[in-house]
């Protein structure tokens, strides 16, 4: 794609970075055919070679952005299946942020929307507020109906549908300290404790930690590490990431400091995402470009990690799985064939639903910010699911889980939970009525 951007213009890191991306795209199309929201409503501006041209007309012009740019770069679910597709090798990860930090320094938002997006921003990262918010959820339920039916204030209902009617404990999973490991230690990791994770599903990294212990790999969760940034570095607040990714680096590299560390572990595919790109958010950072290119390299997807630890082959279970891949996993980390081979190692007989590159329209907070598009491709992702006919179903995203449950009655977890259970640990409570399949 030829551009036009002027050598003041340029000087720009942020925009010099776009210009070397725009400048790969040759229009060929290819991602229109797996971009959610293309495949939903039709629209090329909401594909990601409609939205290309809008932030290259955006940027070249030096101009505000207007009410359709942000219309259709908010409709984006930042899945990143363009990515994967693109021949051409587009980064339309980061030239997606940069349109999104624009939108952010440029455009006024109506009010409600303004209310919604600090709303979520000043609850989600946070799990104390986040638990007080999803327990005051029971009282507003009953108007979830009314709510949406007032276009302003649909995310709000959206919010009370997600929200579950009763909470788990809270774990020490989530509290700073050691766990350490069960016989001669072999490895020494840190493990992201999330926001909305250990309020939702602790389990999650409780299945976490006794694996890992039991495998030998002494788990660190350290004091003072925050949310990882991704929630507002989606909604283009690029301060408030990056001084959550700064805070999480300077945490992180102090246990390496302290002990050393194989990996930082993230069981949420959201986040890994984002903190395995801490190296390109912070590389204008000269106090922390090198430390965070460190710890980038440091995080690993839990089952990356399993993965170098040589599972043993484990009997067969009777039991069949339905393996989402999450946006998150397979098109922003490029993990696809690792959790089903764990999964297949483990015992269990793992099925691929159609339209796998699709996302479950989730995304972050999308779910709550553009409920139509995303119900469309719950609706969808379920269906294929349901399509082969599984016993469960495995993912490695809290945002997937959460969303994929409210539309289907099997029962959802995350991989590692199988994981921990086929290696000796607890029966996942969600499993109790499918024990019955299990051979003796």
């Amino acid at each position: 794609m030829q551009t036009n951007f002027t050598a003041e213009q340029l000087s720009d890191p942020h925009v010099a970075t776009s210009e070397k991306i725009l400048r790969k795209c040759v229009h060929c199309g290819f991602c229109t055919a797996t971009c959610p929201t293309y495949v939903t409503l039709g629209n090329e501006l909401d594909s990601p070679r409609g939205r290309i041209y809008l932030i290259k007309d955006m940027l070249e012009n030096g101009r505000p952005a207007d009410a359709e740019v942000v219309t259709h770069i908010d409709r984006c679910l930042s899945c990143l299946a363009c990515t994967t597709t693109c021949p051409s090798g587009v980064d339309y990860m980061h030239l997606v942020d940069h349109a999104r930090m624009h939108i952010e320094e440029t455009y006024r938002r109506p009010f409600w929307n303004r209310l919604t997006r600090n709303l979520l921003a000043a609850v989600l990262p946070h799990p104390g507020r986040f638990r007080l918010a999803l327990k005051a959820a029971n009282l507003g339920r009953p108007f979830a109906g009314l709510l949406k039916r007032f276009k302003p204030l649909e995310p709000f209902g959206a919010m009370l549908d997600l929200a579950p009617r009763s909470l788990p404990k809270a774990s020490d999973s989530a509290k700073p300290g050691t766990h350490p490991a069960t016989g001669p230690r072999r490895g020494r990791v840190a493990i992201l404790s999330g926001c909305a994770q250990p309020v939702l599903k602790p389990e999650i990294n409780e299945a976490t930690i006794r694996l890992l212990t039991r495998l030998g790999v002494e788990v660190v969760a350290p004091a003072g590490e925050v949310c990882c940034g991704s929630l507002v570095h989606h909604m283009g607040r690029e301060e408030q990431a990056l001084e959550a990714a700064r805070r999480n680096v300077d945490v992180w590299l102090g246990e390496v400091e302290k002990g050393g560390l194989d990996a930082i572990i993230v069981t949420a595919s959201g986040c890994g995402t984002t903190i395995k790109d801490y190296g390109f958010m912070l590389r204008l950072d000269p106090a922390y470009a090198e430390k965070a290119a460190r710890v980038s390299a440091l995080a690993k997807d839990v089952t990356e990690y399993l993965a170098t630890l040589d599972l043993p082959q484990q009997e067969a279970r009777g039991l069949t799985v339905a393996y989402h891949s999450a946006c998150s996993m397979q098109h922003g980390q490029k993990i696809t064939m690792l959790p089903k081979t764990l999964l297949k190692k483990a015992g269990f007989a793992v099925r691929d639903p159609a339209e796998g590159h699709l996302c479950c329209g989730s995304a972050g907070t999308y779910n709550i910010l553009q409920p139509e598009i995303s119900g469309k491709l719950k609706a969808r992702k379920v269906r294929n699911i349901e399509a082969t006919k599984p016993d469960l179903i495995a993912t490695g995203n809290i945002g997937c889980i959460t969303q994929i449950a409210t539309g289907t009655a099997i029962p959802i977890l995350h991989t590692v939970e199988l994981l921990d259970w086929a290696y000796g640990g607890e029966k996942p409570v969600a499993l109790t009525a499918l024990t019955m399949k299990m051979p003796a």
